[in-house]
């Protein structure tokens, strides 16, 4: 079995790549991090991004691109990610007045469904990327995650472990139940503030069973795991460098 890929959700330092994106960049390649999963280009045309992504031997894996933008500009949200060499384009979240009940999670997924198919069309998977309000509603008996993927076989699967946990649910179960069809995997951990909301935090320091959360992955068949912090207690920079230094030491270093 092959080692999983070990890439970086560019969210987590979405104010460093505003500020200076290729000196960003360069500091993620260099730390060790073997791809990148963009969440925003910040007006970097698409052949640059590729020349710069060649130069620092980082893969793109792929893009968050928002409904607003993949309502507005899809066939240019497809012809970016062909051009820095990315394969999947993602779904990172849904707008709380487009998710208030059943019936407009019924429309929210259709609409999904024809995204992934014109998307899978022209060679690209499309994956939704889940929250934990994927488990306050249910659509047709079932939640609204699971609604998503059921029966439609053109909906790839970005799970965030991080928000699966905190949502109250099993992340290894839920790894098993969509391998094959789980490409990529947010590799993320988390504790809870004194009012129960989410605390994202770096690596090895939360609630997620990480060592377990891989194991379960390379059964699964996924291809990537992509680091992420939502909010950081330290400098991004630092965090990224420390939860991949986590990763090293309990994965890269220790794969056989």
């Amino acid at each position: 079995m092959g080692r999983l890929g070990i890439g970086l959700q560019l969210y987590t330092l979405r104010d460093d790549m505003a500020k200076d994106l290729e000196g960003t960049l360069r500091h993620v390649a260099k730390l060790g991090y073997e791809g990148v999963e963009f969440a925003g280009y910040f007006d970097k045309p698409a052949e640059e991004m590729k020349a710069l992504l060649d130069e620092l031997g980082l893969k793109a894996i792929g893009s968050h691109v928002s409904l607003e933008r993949f309502r507005n500009n899809l066939q240019g949200e497809i012809d970016y990610l062909h051009t820095i060499g990315a394969k999947y384009a993602i779904c990172p979240y849904v707008g709380a007045e487009e998710r208030e009940n059943a019936d407009q999670w019924k429309v929210l997924i259709a609409e999904c469904e024809q995204l992934a198919i014109e998307v899978g069309k022209q060679g690209l998977q499309f994956l939704y990327h889940n929250h934990d309000f994927e488990f306050h509603h249910k659509v047709d008996g079932e939640f609204v995650f699971d609604a998503m993927y059921a029966g439609k076989d053109a909906i790839q699967v970005e799970m965030d472990v991080c928000w699966v946990k905190y949502a109250g649910q099993d992340p290894l179960a839920y790894i098993a139940k969509y391998a094959g069809r789980l490409p990529l995997l947010h590799f993320k951990d988390f504790s809870k503030d004194a009012e129960g909301k989410l605390v994202t935090l770096e690596l090895g320091l939360g609630e997620v069973p990480l060592e377990e959360v891989i194991k379960a992955a390379e059964q699964a068949g996924v291809q990537w795991l992509v680091v992420e912090q939502d909010h950081c207690q330290k400098p991004p920079l630092v965090s990224i460098e420390n939860s991949l230094n986590w990763v090293k030491e309990h994965y890269i270093n220790v794969h056989n």
